[in-house]
């Protein structure tokens, strides 16, 4: 479904990404892992036309989308939930939702946000509360559920655990874990490689730019150096 190939990406003069090469399947779930700075969300906004890559190639069902605008890239279905979620905080957290369907003409929106409200109550709850003045597991669920509107074929996930607690930690990792389940195909960029790898299929590891490895996430959390260098001691995910 999705091919990167030797793909590079600089701020300015400075070298974000350096020959990334990364294969994603349909229906399966792929995990970036890395130490902060290594390139995971530069690769992210590269795919979706957030940032242009320098040279290589983006591919999406075998259509070239390397440069592309980042309208054009989500019209294809390649959806983006952004680190930090991003969401409205002046708007209601409906709004915030249904501004995830804004390109979409067809009339199963408001069949698609019951959907949203019966997988997030607390979103059914306050559906007329302003966003902003949801804690920061609900607007986690807000974003996670406004790029969902959009009814992903590609659904990308930006350090969705990033400033929560560990109880929300956990029901955010259910919540993808429930969309591996359901068949969603999922890019996830997280700095908890536990989690990441215990949900992932797949993992490559980035060091400043480059993928030094990549597997199944099976092998990379049974790897002594990946072990060691990301996951500690604990053989507990």
């Amino acid at each position: 479904m999705l091919t990167l190939t030797n793909l590079h990406t600089s701020y300015g003069a400075i070298a974000a990404l350096r020959g990334i090469n990364l294969q994603l399947d349909e229906g399966s779930v792929v995990a970036l892992i890395g130490a902060n700075g290594a390139g995971k969300s530069t690769t992210l906004n590269t795919i979706s036309g957030l940032l242009q890559p320098r040279s290589g190639s983006v591919r999406f069902d075998g259509r070239e989308i390397s440069g592309w605008r980042a309208d054009r890239v989500t019209a294809l279905g390649v959806v983006q939930v952004p680190e930090g979620r991003q969401i409205l905080a002046p708007l209601t957290i409906e709004e915030n939702l249904l501004l995830g369907a804004y390109r979409r003409r067809d009339r199963a929106v408001q069949q698609d946000l019951a959907s949203i409200y019966e997988r997030f109550p607390r979103l059914a709850e306050r559906r007329q509360q302003r966003a902003g003045l949801s804690s920061g597991g609900e607007q986690q669920m807000l974003a996670i559920g406004r790029a969902l509107m959009a009814r992903p074929r590609l659904l990308m996930l930006d350090e969705p655990s990033l400033g929560l607690a560990p109880l929300i930690v956990r029901a955010v990792f259910e919540i993808i874990a429930d969309l591996k389940a359901k068949g969603t195909t999922l890019l996830l960029v997280e700095q908890n490689a536990h989690k990441a790898l215990a949900v992932a299929d797949v993992a490559y590891v980035l060091v400043n730019g480059q993928i030094v490895r990549s597997g199944s996430a099976l092998e990379l959390r049974q790897d002594p150096e990946i072990v060691k260098a990301y996951l500690g001691h604990s053989p507990h995910p």
